[in-house]
Order: C-alpha cells, then structure tokens, then sequence
C-alpha cells in the first residue's frame, strides 16, 4: 500500500508543479503530511537532490522514494514523478500521428 501511495503522491506532484525548485514545497508538504520524514530530513534530502546530476524532482522522488521503502519506493516515486510527462508526450505522439493521417 506504501508504494501505491507513494505513487500517487508524486504523480500528483508531477501534474501541479512545473520542475526544479516549485516541486520542494509539494515534496515537503507530503512527505510531512505522511509523516514518511522530519523537516530535518526533508531538507537533508532536498540538498542532496540539487547536488545530484538531473532533474531535481526526479532525484528527489528517487531518495525519498528510497527512504520510506528502498529500492522498490524509488521505482514507485520516480514512476510516479514521470508518469504525468509521460502521458503528455504520449497524447501528443497521438494526436500528431492523427493529424498526419
């Protein structure tokens, strides 16, 4: 249940926030509201984030993902965190195949 709800927690902040550092108060707001880490932690994660090479939601997703439930939670979280991307470019792979027909 903690990785569909992990999922679900950075799907929904990949569809309202638009990258880099308009993700941290989403990313703060619910691993508090979980209680899946301390501000302290948070923070300590954020940090590290911005440090790491890529995009920072990602590399958020993926630690903090790897914090409440190793290996598997970092696959949930970084699914979840893409998905919203990945849908969008899908629909529009689809719709311009469409139009070319």
């Amino acid at each position: 249940m903690i990785l569909l709800e992990l999922f679900w927690s950075f799907c929904k902040i990949g569809f309202t926030s638009f990258g880099g550092l308009s993700m941290v108060p989403l990313i703060n707001s619910e691993m508090l509201s979980h209680g899946w880490m301390t501000l302290s932690e948070v923070s300590d994660i954020v940090a590290i984030a911005e440090m790491t090479p890529g995009p920072l939601g990602l590399n958020c997703a993926t630690f903090a993902g790897t914090r409440v439930a190793r290996l598997a939670g970092a696959v949930s979280a970084s699914l979840g965190v893409l998905s919203p991307t990945l849908l969008i470019c899908a629909c529009l792979l689809y719709t311009s195949d469409a139009a070319d027909e």
